[in-house]
């Protein structure tokens, strides 16, 4: 390996350790979505194979397996590492329903409903407190559909401001609530899905106008946050998919 590679190495291994908004995605389908989305800058590519399977015009290190191990998360990753990172540069305002994750930290849970939130329609995701949306088992448990849906990180208190300045219309689930069958607006709205074991913060239920329920059967107090967050956005956009 040149010195200027390892130099290089070297320098992206402390940045994995000190600038936790940088990606390193180490699936080949997450990669090439990554490349074709706007959302991704893609600094370089790292590689152990002769032949890259896909097409890119970022700058391409050969490697050896072992450099890849060290900068993977996961335990044996393909023989292809990508680098990149988020822009910046999208609107904020939610143009369509969306989709806000109040303290959520489970991976596979905010996968899930980003997933959902991109098939259904709503194609903002707010992540307030929550996993970060740099977090390689998130990008994992989305499959890729984290890079088609416009997501940003906030802490409570910037998306409470946030949120009373474009006076965005909140709805959150509670079992109190109005049937979600029988639920109608033609609004723009936001469901606001809350941590797994705590459910919506107070400070967030207080800022939805509406509450609604999933009914069930007796005994079943709850359900997932994947999966009821999920049925409630198909069941508000089921006329607009």
């Amino acid at each position: 390996m040149e010195k200027a590679t390892k130099n290089f190495i070297l320098n992206l291994k402390k940045q994995k350790r000190e600038n936790k908004s940088l990606l390193f995605l180490d699936n080949t389908k997450i990669i090439c979505d990554a490349i074709k989305n706007k959302t991704i800058n893609v600094e370089c590519i790292l590689t152990s194979l002769e032949v890259l399977p896909f097409e890119t015009d970022a700058k391409v290190y050969k490697v050896d397996n072992t450099t890849i191990e060290q900068l993977s998360d996961t335990k044996t990753p393909q023989k292809v590492l990508c680098v990149a990172y988020y822009t910046q540069n999208i609107d904020k305002k939610p143009k369509t329903n969306f989709l806000v994750l109040d303290g959520l930290q489970d991976p596979g849970n905010v996968g899930t409903l980003i997933r959902s939130a991109f098939a259904s329609g709503f194609e903002y995701v707010y992540l307030i407190d929550s996993v970060r949306k740099s977090n390689s088992k998130l990008i994992r448990s989305t499959a890729g559909a984290i890079f088609n849906a416009n997501i940003f990180e906030f802490n409570k208190t910037d998306f409470m401001k946030f949120a009373e300045e474009n006076q965005l219309n909140l709805i959150c689930c509670d079992m109190n609530g109005e049937n979600i069958f029988e639920f109608k607006t033609e609004d723009m709205i936001g469901i606001v899905v809350g941590n797994e074991g705590q459910g919506v913060s107070e400070e967030l239920t207080k800022m939805c106008y509406k509450t609604v329920k999933i009914p069930m059967k007796k005994g079943i107090e709850s359900l997932n946050a994947g999966v009821s967050g999920s049925i409630i956005m198909f069941e508000i956009n089921k006329n607009k998919i």
